[in-house]
């Protein structure tokens, strides 16, 4: 066996030291010696005739073997794990003989370019202390198959091939190969009642942990399986090596409590525990919103069909007062649109009772005992206490108001949580078989008296607090309230913070019967299509130009986040054109006082949901598609040429 061999670059590119790799596996050299190439095109080749060790599940990393015994790790991009072979095509299979120069894997370069971490690909020598790195090529860009990048010479003349490349010596004997040091790594890392999920990828071990301050850093540095460990983005890491880590992990769901998660789940619990309280509460808000987003956006859509039937817009009379033949179905069609606003208590509840871990059903029905018709609604409820004639409850002396809470975000949310978790609380104590008579009758009736003695007095009036804060905001200054909003928006859907708006916007409407933000929104998904739109018309390269014409119309169409995250971002003036067209124009509408009765489909179809100054709404969506469109259009003639 030949004691060196002579590694040819495995992809076309510019040169990067490892130690710049954003990665402290790579960079640190936890995993070997090597160097990192940022590819110019998305094709891997073998650096050498040799034969395929690893092919990892994710298809983003190959083992290969040389003649000499060298082992070398090429890892495309970088936390393209998460990926989940999205964007790549594997042409070898594990143990196939390949020749230098011959394809491995080919990628959409310009796909991971936008969802990666990073494009930057080490490559890498495995087995480290067998073999070093040397004659490092001093070629600031290489060819893939051409250019000699580096030699690894063995440390020894006379080297035996090695029993597992990856430990520093023979795992530990045990019922199953690594049990002991899965045990081990499992005990440095606080135990298993410190692990929420794990999971692994061609290198690394990956930990959710509840306190990674329980970790024994210097323990797991000290064993020989164990070739580095660090924590990011929420997730503890633990650098095994490839081809060891599957045994390893493997030999840990076996030997210990810890089950399998997908990568995906590790990585959203790891963000959950890496949040602080601001985050943890827009994620619960979000979790909420989410899943009944579709039948609030819905309803409003509706409900602009109904207000082009019964408000004069495009004639001096209402349609159905020109053709009253048609009022039966714009009154059916309100019947329809308004059902998911009546009963929006019943939707949160669903959906926040299901957040919160109880029951959705009971969810459902809390929403709808705090809507019942013999409930006074709260526009209603005012007029009749100040006459004196508002019904209430008299519980042993203590006068109940009789309020009804349509169109209420804060005291479904509130009473929800409150449902859940004395639903929980009864299940651990209650027997089996008296649940169904015991748990929701007694979590229903706690609930229901909290709701109308404490909860909901006390939220509505938080809720009315707010409304008023922000009615009263945009009503001294307009012009810097709807800029501000405006220009914000864009950076708040970054963050997810955007969620907490939703919240308001239904509060607002509940309230007042019309929300002043929702029309900002709308326009900022506007500008987002249209500075996509501009990029589409400027660029040369074609799947760019496909990228962005499609983003493009799905912002248009009130989703924006192809268009965000897919370019605009991306290339970041898109995105600050954007956010200048939108400023403007929610400075100008704010100023027309433009007012939406409900929330819709945030792009060209708004229009639709707009109850007050129409035409004003209309010259703001001018302003979002022509200043965007300009900037962006000029901006990227200039760095396309």
């Amino acid at each position: 066996m030949a004691n060196k061999e002579l590694l040819y670059a495995p992809l076309s590119g510019p040169i990067t030291k490892l130690e710049n790799v954003p990665d402290p596996t790579f960079s640190q050299k936890m995993m070997g010696d090597g160097l990192a190439i940022e590819p110019t095109e998305g094709r891997v080749v073998s650096p050498f005739d040799g034969e395929i060790m690893l092919v990892a599940g994710t298809k983003h990393a190959v083992g290969l073997k040389g003649n000499s015994g060298v082992e070398v790790l090429i890892h495309i991009g970088l936390e393209t794990v998460a990926l989940d072979g999205e964007g790549f095509e594997v042409h070898i299979q594990q143990g196939d003989q390949v020749e230098k120069g011959e394809t491995l894997v080919t990628f959409d370069l310009d796909f991971i370019k936008e969802k990666a971490s990073s494009h930057l690909t080490p490559i890498i020598i495995t087995n480290g202390s067998d073999f070093t790195v040397s004659g490092l090529t001093s070629n600031k860009t290489v060819i893939a198959g051409e250019t000699e990048i580096f030699q690894a010479i063995s440390t020894s003349e006379e080297k035996q091939e090695p029993e597992e490349s990856n430990t520093k010596k023979s795992p530990k004997s045990s019922g199953s190969p690594y049990a002991e040091e899965a045990k081990d790594i499992v005990a440095a890392i606080g135990g298993e009642d410190n692990v929420d999920m794990a999971t692994h990828c061609v290198t690394r071990l990956r930990f959710a942990l509840n306190d990674e301050d329980k970790v024994d850093r210097e323990a797991l540095e000290n064993m020989d399986v164990v070739k580095g460990s660090f924590s990011t983005n929420g997730q503890f890491q633990v650098i095994i090596g490839q081809g060891t880590v599957e045994k390893v992990y493997k030999a840990m769901v076996q030997n210990t409590g810890i089950t399998e998660a997908t990568k995906d789940e590790v990585k959203a619990a790891g963000a959950e525990h890496n949040q602080n309280a601001l985050q943890r509460g827009i994620k619960v808000l979000a979790d909420i919103f989410i899943p009944i987003l579709p039948a609030i956006v819905t309803a409003g859509l509706l409900l602009g069909i109904n207000n082009i039937l019964v408000n004069p817009i495009f004639t001096d009379e209402p349609l159905v007062e020109l053709y009253p033949s048609i009022a039966g179905i714009a009154d059916m069609i309100n019947i329809i649109a308004n059902t998911a606003f009546t009963f929006l208590p019943a939707l949160i509840g669903w959906s926040a009772v299901k957040r919160f871990d109880g029951s959705p059903l009971l969810g459902i029905v809390l929403g709808l005992i705090l809507v019942h018709p013999a409930l006074t609604p709260a526009s209603e409820f005012a007029q009749l206490e100040l006459e004196g004639t508002a019904p209430t409850w008299n519980l042993f002396g203590l006068q109940i108001d009789q309020l009804g809470y349509q169109g209420q975000v804060l005291p479904v949310l509130v009473a929800a949580w409150v449902l859940a978790k004395i639903e929980i609380w009864l299940k651990k104590r209650v027997h089996d078989s008296l649940q169904l008579l015991v748990v929701a009758p007694i979590a229903l009736l706690v609930t229901g008296f909290l709701a109308f003695i404490i909860i909901g007095p006390v939220t509505y009036t938080i809720g009315n607090w707010i409304t008023n804060g922000v009615v009263s905001i945009f009503e001294a200054v307009p012009l810097l309230g709807g800029l501000l909003y405006g220009a914000l928006y864009a950076p708040l859907v970054i963050t997810g913070m955007h969620h907490t708006f939703l919240a308001v916007d239904l509060q607002l409407i509940g309230s007042t019967g019309t929300t002043f933000l929702w029309p900002i929104v709308a326009l900022s998904n506007i500008a987002q299509g249209s500075a996509v739109f501009a990029i589409m018309l400027a660029a040369r390269d074609e799947k760019l130009k496909g990228l962005a014409g499609t983003s493009g119309l799905s912002a248009y169409l009130g989703v924006t986040e192809p268009a965000m995250f897919g370019v605009n971002l991306r290339y970041k003036f898109p995105f600050y054109a954007a956010i200048i067209g939108t400023g403007i124009a929610g400075a100008f509408i704010t100023m027309q006082s433009v007012q939406a009765s409900s929330i819709g489909v945030g792009g060209i179809p708004a229009p639709l949901s707009i109850a007050s100054g129409m035409i004003s709404f209309l010259i703001g969506m001018v302003i979002v598609i022509v200043i965007p469109f300009i900037i962006t259009f000029i901006l990227a003639k200039r760095k396309f040429k």
